[in-house]
């Protein structure tokens, strides 16, 4: 069964690509599911497993919690209030995090986003590792074109995304997601369109497998 992660950088289009890849090797495409699998084993709601998790495009609380141990980070009052009342230790919804995507691999093959899944199945046999990245200019530009809202905003959004996301593969993993030799291919899909970026993704993952 095929595995394949992607780690993408805010505005590369990891949630159109990861997809279109998935549907195409006939396997789950691995995001929601994750937290929704925590939560319920956890017996905590949807909206408390999402303050841990790393994906989503609104709000940073899931990913503030892990970067309140990192030195040189500062917070701002409504950033801090975005913590409050949340059960969770960030470890324990790692760990969980962690099997359930061993145990999908296992069992279903997938394509993973984020959460760090170049580390966390870096020894899964057969496992296709890829990074989504461009550069911030275009990738703003890619936000506000998709989201339809101002650059200035839009840029904000890619730059406060980036740091959380980066900050949660930093404290959990001690590694720099950006690391290229954590992937076998790197793409910039803020300029190679998605179908080709798919194409490739597929072509590696038929050699791989």
């Amino acid at each position: 069964m095929r595995v394949v992660t992607i780690s993408a950088t805010f505005g590369t289009g990891g949630s159109v690509i990861g997809p279109a890849v998935a549907e195409r090797l006939g396997v789950p495409f691995v995001d929601r599911a994750i937290p929704s699998a925590v939560a319920e084993e956890l017996g905590v709601s949807l909206e408390e497993a999402l303050a841990y998790d790393d994906r989503g495009e609104s709000g940073l609380g899931r990913l503030l919690v892990g970067m309140l141990r990192l030195p040189n980070a500062a917070f701002g009052a409504a950033e801090l209030g975005m913590l409050s009342g949340v059960p969770l230790s960030p470890e324990e919804f790692t760990m969980r995090t962690e099997r359930m995507m061993r145990e999908t691999a296992r069992r279903s093959g997938g394509v993973f986003l984020g959460r760090a899944g170049a580390v966390v199945l870096a020894d899964h046999p057969g496992a296709l590792h890829v990074r989504l990245d461009g550069p911030l200019r275009r990738r703003v530009l890619q936000t506000a074109a998709f989201s339809g809202i101002p650059e200035r905003e839009a840029r904000r959004i890619v730059v406060a995304n980036d740091r959380a996301r980066a900050a949660y593969v930093r404290q959990f993993y001690r590694v720099n997601p950006a690391d290229p030799q954590l992937y076998h291919m790197i793409l910039d899909s803020t300029v190679i369109p998605v179908p080709i970026c798919v194409e490739l993704i597929l072509t590696a993952a038929n050699a791989l497998g």
